[in-house]
């Protein structure tokens, strides 16, 4: 059993990474791109019969910081 998680910045929480890739690209030729969001994706192996809710307890407890991040869950 497989679980995908999506983190990214809550809006209105700045992010440099984002901004810094959008100038990059600015820089490449790339004109047309406004706004860059950077996040991060995890894979999890999981035991069968590990259920969402348990995805999501690991997602307070350690896999984001959900004072400035959220955080969306897909089971596979």
């Amino acid at each position: 059993m497989k679980a995908r998680v999506h983190v990214m910045l809550k809006t209105g929480v700045l992010d440099p990474q984002g901004e810094a890739v959008r100038h990059a690209l600015g820089a490449l030729g790339f004109d047309g791109v406004e706004g860059v969001r950077q996040g991060k994706v995890i894979d999890l192996e999981l035991a069968a019969g590990t259920t969402e809710a348990q995805v999501a307890e690991m997602c307070e407890k350690l896999l984001a910081n959900t004072v400035i991040e959220s955080y969306q869950i897909e089971m596979q």
